[in-house]
C-alpha cells in the first residue's frame, strides 16, 4: 500500500469536528510562528493576500468542479 492510499484511508475516518480541530491547530501553530519569528509579520498586507489567493485556487476549483 502506498503512502497516499494509507493517508486517504485514515482521512476517511475523520468527521467534521476532527477537521475543525485540525484547522484550529494549524491556526495556533501559525500564530506561534509569528510570535517566535517577528520578521514574518513585517510583510505588507498584499503579500498575505497573494499567498491566500494562491493557496485557495486549487481547493476552490475542485469545489466548483472545473
Amino acid at each position: 500500500m502506498s503512502f497516499s492510499k494509507w493517508v486517504n484511508s485514515r482521512v476517511r475516518k475523520l468527521n467534521w469536528t476532527d477537521y475543525g480541530l485540525v484547522k484550529l491547530s494549524v491556526a495556533a501553530f501559525i500564530l506561534m510562528l509569528a510570535k517566535l519569528w517577528e520578521p514574518l509579520l513585517a510583510l505588507d498586507w498584499y503579500w498575505y493576500a497573494g499567498i491566500f489567493v494562491l493557496a485557495v485556487i486549487l481547493p476552490i476549483s475542485k469545489v466548483l468542479g472545473k
